[in-house]
């Protein structure tokens, strides 16, 4: 089978959920630097091909067994990696901050939500249920959710124990086994969160392996029975080509290109405000940012003030934490150069800063087309490039343009123009007047080259099981069988009787 690079990591410049700053030392190890300052943290082995198809073999092996444990027990099982998670949190996000920038804090609640998912699935598990169909008076149809069997997760560094922990929690709930890779731009604190959680189950049904593209290759390949990939739509579209060839069935949550939609009614300040959450929120560096707006030319000189205050405020006071790497950052400048070289105004940032790590102020750009990749590609930083558009219509065009199809935000007070942008946007999941948030428990199917399948929710118990449809029908009683048999016979009879006549 061709090699495939199966990384969080683009091979190209689509990066989504890049990765932390990597540089190979030899077959066995990934040195991480440390992405505020580039000096050098530590080396951490990469997985031998090996050991990469004996923890294949292990999950395989424990998969019956886990399969056959009763729902509510896996449940405990998840309840107790939760109490594990929680304890060595303040751990975690030290290494989440250490090996990619993102502020303790920031990691904490990351942290938290992970622990949160797996309390979610844990009690989501047991009540996970089929459907049945009344066939006649004595018979019915219904289906039965099985497991799948071994999956393979594939997370990112961007938010990597909140990400891993709905996968893990879904896969281990419904009865697979898992062989779980983080990025290799958080190798550490894959392994921490692996020794943190494996503890709470059976030998062999959770198990952590270390390594980049190559091992993410190895594992897309192996005879397994479910993928799940969190990452860049290049490397998506691999592992959605080795599940082809396997057999294995493919969850991808892959790149986004997420615009904002500003309607002529809603309040430039708030608005101004939704997108610099949106686009400046851990750097930009989240698979749902706003990658690009387009605002109503009626409000658009005060909206454009507005973010550009936003912007300059992050930077005066430093709250903006570093990109993951120095080539996240080349990748995020080459767009930013691209656009001003087409006729974009940086308003606020745009420049590479001075200094050690790999820091990239919040930038504004004024002026965008649609013919600049800061509005046609995933950018993954702190970039927040506006197109004025005359009308409502106008901009929901653009909006609904592109090969991606991950989110869409509208701030409109117009229920006609709501209900007409939810309609139309080409993606999984429509905000309205709120750039992050959602009820807990909330999933979406991405579209186009952003992945397919179902991400989180009790859908998501949907993707890693099978179904087994069962009819069940009333047997023919004793007595029935006794009365039918005597009038087979009679009848007969009758026949062999009618026959001499007719001789």
């Amino acid at each position: 089978m061709p090699s495939i690079a199966t990384d969080t990591t683009a091979q190209d410049s689509t990066a989504h959920h890049s990765s932390a700053q990597r540089e190979p030392t030899d077959n066995n190890g990934i040195t991480i630097r440390n992405p505020r300052t580039g000096e050098v943290l530590w080396t951490v082995p990469e997985a031998e091909p090996a050991a990469v198809a004996h923890a294949v073999e292990v999950a395989r092996s424990a998969a019956a067994e886990w399969a056959s444990t009763a729902p509510a027990e896996r449940a405990a099982a998840l309840r107790k990696a939760a109490k594990a998670l929680e304890a060595a949190a303040r751990e975690l996000a030290e290494l989440n901050f250490s090996e990619t920038g993102r502020p303790v804090e920031e990691s904490l609640a990351g942290i938290g939500a992970g622990i949160s998912t797996l309390e979610q699935y844990a009690e989501l598990g047991p009540v996970h249920r089929g459907h049945s169909l009344r066939g006649n008076r004595l018979a019915a149809d219904y289906t039965v959710a099985e497991p799948r069997g071994v999956a393979v997760l594939l997370t990112p560094w961007n938010d990597p124990v909140a990400v891993a922990c709905g996968l893990i929690g879904a896969a281990l709930v419904s009865g697979n086994t898992v062989v779980h890779k983080s990025s290799e731009r958080c190798p550490r604190l894959g392994e921490a969160l692996g020794e943190v959680l494996a503890p709470a189950f059976p030998p062999g049904v959770f198990q952590t392996v270390s390594g980049g593209a190559g091992v993410g290759a190895l594992l897309a390949q192996s005879e397994v029975d479910v993928i799940a990939h969190v990452g860049s739509s290049a490397a998506g579209a691999r592992i959605a080509r080795a599940g082809a060839l396997t057999g294995a069935h493919v969850i991808r949550e892959n790149g986004g290109n997420d615009p904002l939609l500003v309607d002529r009614d809603v309040d430039p300040g708030w608005a101004a405000g939704q997108a610099a959450i949106g686009a400046f929120s851990n750097s930009g560096q989240i698979c749902v940012a706003v990658e690009r707006i387009y605002v109503h030319e009626d409000i658009a000189a005060e909206f454009c003030a507005a973010l550009e205050a936003e912007a300059a405020l992050r930077n005066t006071n430093g709250t903006v934490a570093p990109l993951v790497d120095l080539r996240m950052r080349d990748e995020v400048h080459a767009q930013v150069a691209d656009a001003l070289r087409q006729g974009a105004r940086a308003v606020e940032g745009g420049a590479l800063p001075d200094g050690p790590g790999s820091f990239y102020p919040a930038t504004v750009l004024l002026n965008c087309t649609d013919r600049m990749q800061v509005m046609t590609e995933e950018t993954f930083g702190p970039i927040a490039p506006v197109q004025v558009v005359k009308s409502f219509d106008d901009g929901l065009r653009l909006a609904c343009s592109g090969r991606y199809g991950l989110a869409a935000t509208v701030l409109s007070g117009n229920i006609a123009h709501i209900q007409q942008a939810v309609a139309a946007l080409p993606v999984g999941t429509v905000k309205i007047n709120e750039v992050f948030g959602g009820a807990p428990g909330g999933a979406a199917q991405p579209r186009g080259e952003s992945g397919a399948g179902f991400g989180y929710g009790p859908e998501l118990l949907d993707e890693f099981s099978r179904v087994k449809v069962v009819h069940i029908a009333a047997p023919l009683a004793l007595s029935d069988s006794a009365a039918a048999a005597g009038r087979e016979s009679a009848g007969a009879g009758e026949s062999a009787a009618d026959e001499r006549d007719r001789s």
